[in-house]
């Protein structure tokens, strides 16, 4: 770049050149080339939480009498389109910088400034307007609850819902088949498929409940505490009047935190929320490696569905299909498990009156529930939609499993079934033929008492032993 690329921008500790094009300001720079770290940027949900924040904020100050009408008004319009995403290309900095945030919320100030200015016609400071009765301090832990919410109510709750639904879909299709069922991956007695797709539903219904029991304390929002939490340089109403703007941008029931201090000093919203995210996703992995295992196969495997055939499975083997949407689905499980390890970590940063590890909070906890709410829907759509059974090698097996034995033990008792099953195991014949040579009871009657559909009946209120 020349020279004639450049502007020169000032801020409290001297001048400095920035790109000529760039919406931001002198702040900014200085973030910009102190942390070259990871070349991550934070995210879009973030950005357009920290947009709303900013408009809120200025309708806030304008109805409190602070901020002149037309300055409110200007910065209002430059907000939305921070939120709307149209000048994310002016958010460079990196997510591993100071760890209040301090440079992300200088950022749009200036950002916002910058457009303001430009379309009033008046000079929009980035401090004492876009700033006004704010500091980094509650600007940014209020934007990381914000961003949360809008992720969990219009994305991840959605699209567990969805998963939720497809999976119930599928055990109205299926749900008569009957199958071995496994203990430590031993035949055990028989299930249904829908018994057994039932459990995966639950799983993921009670990961919505979780992540809805979450949401009073994401809604309880910073703003007003500003630096410390006794809200110096803001006026008492104004965290009422912010999350009163707020609800309005958001259809979300935000309010003043009741305790500032606990609000700007600790992250334990996000700590929680988190945590509930990696609920769902070992619920997640825990379903596809069921369907892993299910598909396994075709011939050598368990062979029991077969998932939709989507890409060839190897550069070598013709023929080979791989299970690749549950390998996608547990990738994201171990991700967001990890994810939840460094917000863990990051959570217990509380130094006194601030979190210093603001930004790696809001980018880890916005990935997981990005990341939740794509392959639930493609798990849900893309494998567990389209799997067909193999109802003959479910049927086959069942009729080979000495563990059925079981429910002659009331009758006939434990050791003799015992040794019914291992003859049955040991000669690989049916336990119906077996046990018809080593009982005095008429095959009607082991008919009778060992009819998998029958033996798989209940289960889903009742419990009962292990093993």
């Amino acid at each position: 770049m020349t020279a004639s690329s450049f502007r020169t921008e000032h801020d409290s500790m001297g001048e400095l050149q920035v790109p000529l094009k760039a919406l931001w300001g002198a702040q900014t720079q200085r973030a910009v080339q102190n942390f070259p770290v990871s070349g991550l940027t934070m995210p879009r949900e973030f950005l357009r939480a920290l947009g709303l924040v900013k408009a809120a904020a200025a309708s806030a100050n304008a109805a409190l009498g602070l901020l002149p009408a037309p300055i409110a008004r200007a910065i209002e319009s430059a907000a939305a389109e921070v939120a709307a995403g149209r000048h994310d290309a002016h958010f460079p900095i990196d997510v591993f910088q100071t760890g209040s945030g301090t440079s992300t919320n200088m950022n749009a100030n200036e950002v916002i400034a910058h457009l303001a200015s430009r379309a009033s016609g008046q000079a929009v400071h980035p401090n004492d307007h876009v700033n006004m009765s704010q500091s980094s301090n509650d600007v940014i832990p209020t934007t990381i609850h914000v961003s949360a919410a809008l992720a969990v109510r219009e994305n991840l709750s959605p699209a567990l819902a969805h998963l939720a639904g497809v999976i119930a879909a599928k055990e109205r299709e299926v749900g008569a088949v009957v199958k071995t069922g496994r203990t430590h991956l031993m035949d055990a007695m028989p299930v249904t498929l829908g018994q057994e797709l039932s459990g995966w539903r639950t799983q993921i219904e009670n990961g919505r409940a979780r992540l809805a029991a979450c949401e009073p304390r994401l809604h309880a929002l910073a703003q007003g505490g500003t630096a410390v939490g006794t809200g110096i340089n803001a006026p008492p109403e104004f965290g009422a009047r912010f999350c009163e703007a707020l609800a309005k941008l958001t259809g979300l029931p935000f309010a003043p935190s009741p305790n500032y201090f606990e609000s700007l000093s600790s992250q334990d919203a996000a700590v929680e929320l988190s945590g509930q995210m990696k609920v769902v996703a070992v619920s997640l992995m825990k379903i596809a490696n069921d369907l892993r295992w299910m598909n396994s196969g075709p011939l050598a495997g368990l062979g029991e569905i077969a998932l939709p055939a989507l890409q060839p499975g190897s550069s070598i083997m013709p023929g080979k299909v791989n299970p690749v949407i549950p390998e996608a689905t547990a990738m994201v499980a171990a991700q967001v498990i990890g994810n939840d390890a460094t917000i863990t970590v990051a959570g217990q940063a509380g130094n006194f009156q601030l979190n210093v590890m603001l930004p790696v909070i809001a980018h880890n906890l916005l990935e997981s529930a990005r990341l939740l709410a794509n392959v639930s829907k493609l798990l849900a759509d893309s494998a567990i939609a389209g799997f067909t059974v193999n109802a003959a090698r479910l049927a086959e097996a069942l009729d080979r499993n000495p563990i059925l034995v079981t429910a002659l033990n009331p009758v006939i008792g434990y050791e003799k079934g015992a040794a019914i099953a291992k003859k049955a195991y040991a000669q690989g014949r049916p336990i119906m033929a077996v046990a018809a040579e080593m009982t005095d009871l008429p095959r009607e009657r082991l008919a009778e008492l060992l009819d998998p559909a029958e033996l798989a009946k209940g289960g889903i209120k009742g419990g009962g032993g292990g093993g």
